[in-house]
């Protein structure tokens, strides 16, 4: 199974008051989510299933793919990383899974299926983080298939 992990692209400052749901992407983020996309949709299976964040950020990042999402809201800000790996059905789902959401999490979710360990591991805004599980000799095993950041694209 392959798990790519997307954080949101450049997103505002929060004001005061603001719901940190509904902060947008800047021009910036705008540029990087475009950047990535054109760079995933070149490698994702036509099959791959998009889960995203209800937060705007998000949506506006993986709208850029121009492929069919999902908004789960089990897989807002601050969540723990049980939820991205139900939402995912990792690693028995039976085609890719994009999650697009947020930091720590998807740095907290790498670190785990990656090293084993509950570390904050970081992730820049837009980048990418393709990680795959397979069984190897009858074991399984967790690569880092590819990391790509929309600033070297």
């Amino acid at each position: 199974m392959d798990l790519i992990l997307w954080r949101h692209a450049e997103a505002e400052i929060a004001v005061p008051g603001q719901d940190d749901l509904q902060r947008a992407l800047t021009h910036k983020g705008e540029r990087q989510a475009r950047r990535m996309a054109a760079w995933l949709n070149h490698r994702l299976a036509a099959t791959t299933r998009v889960l995203v964040s209800p937060a705007l950020r998000c949506r506006q990042t993986a709208e850029a793919l121009g492929r069919e999402m999902r908004i789960v809201p089990s897989i807002a800000p601050d969540v723990p990383i049980t939820n991205l790996i139900e939402a995912s059905r990792w690693p028995k789902a039976s085609e890719p899974v994009l999650l697009c959401g947020h930091q720590p999490t998807l740095g907290q979710l790498a670190a785990q299926l990656l090293a084993g360990v509950e570390q904050d591991w970081a992730m820049k805004k837009g980048a990418v983080w393709w990680l795959r599980w397979r069984q190897r000799d009858g074991e399984p095993e967790v690569t880092l298939h590819a990391v790509q950041g929309p600033d070297s694209l």
